[in-house]
């Protein structure tokens, strides 16, 4: 009986990593030029298209379904916000990453509520446009260093006016308030212990003292006061 023939076939290369795709959205041809400068050449990232106004933005996303667009905020015939919001409907995996000169951390939080996954400001792109495309290829929101640091900065002023607060009784511990930003956001009494790794009897316990010592008739009035002072999104 003859032996059987030795398989000679090799096995199938890898199959090549697929490209980054990414749409270029600014009604300034020289910024566009300028990001296709940028991005250009980096590796696994292939520009898909440019778009000089929202609503050609539009276009370009129903027919390629980019993983990433940069869009400008302000633009003819449909401005970046609106346009972000009609992007991740239309096609929800597309990421949306603003690029503005304005420098405002309320534009920031718009930015965000529209669906875009990051904000950066035009004059830190040729040093920061790299690393958001890197967080956003990892889905991961990233913000402008500077407008990153005056949110922060906004929190923590927001913090001490709870913390330093006379209403009722003493101000709120650094714990408190941590507790008091948590319940106010919705979470459960067991959800902000896990949070804050201590039991639910804890956070019960903390939660009954900010009450009084606050003076709060209601839980009502703990949110209230704690949207008031920035600490939770209305």
């Amino acid at each position: 009986m003859p032996a059987a023939s030795p398989d000679l076939r090799q096995p199938a290369p890898p199959m090549p990593a697929k490209p980054y795709r990414i749409l270029i959205v600014d009604d300034h041809a020289v910024v566009r030029r300028g990001l296709r400068n940028l991005l250009e050449g980096q590796p696994g990232i292939e520009l898909c298209g440019e778009a000089s106004t929202g609503a050609e933005a539009m276009h370009h996303v129903k027919r390629h379904r980019p993983d990433l667009a940069i869009m400008d905020l302000t633009m003819p015939e449909l401005n970046g916000l609106e346009a972000t919001r009609q992007i991740r409907q239309e096609s929800p995996a597309t990421d949306v990453l603003v690029l503005t000169m304005h420098f405002s951390d309320e534009l920031a939080r718009e930015v965000l509520r529209s669906g875009a996954i990051g904000y950066i400001l035009k004059s830190d792109a040729d040093k920061e446009l790299m690393a958001a495309v890197d967080h956003a290829r990892r889905h991961e929101p990233f913000f402008t260093s500077r407008l990153a640091a005056t949110m922060a900065q906004n929190f923590l002023q927001a913090a001490a006016g709870l913390a330093g607060d006379q209403q009722g009784g003493a101000p709120l511990t650094g714990r408190e308030v941590d507790v008091v930003r948590l319940l106010s956001s919705g979470k459960s009494n067991k959800e902000v212990a896990a949070a804050l790794s201590v039991s639910t009897r804890t956070i019960e316990s903390h939660r009954n003292h900010i009450m009084h010592k606050m003076g709060f008739g209601s839980f009502s009035d703990l949110v209230r006061y704690a949207i008031r002072s920035g600490l939770v999104e209305p």
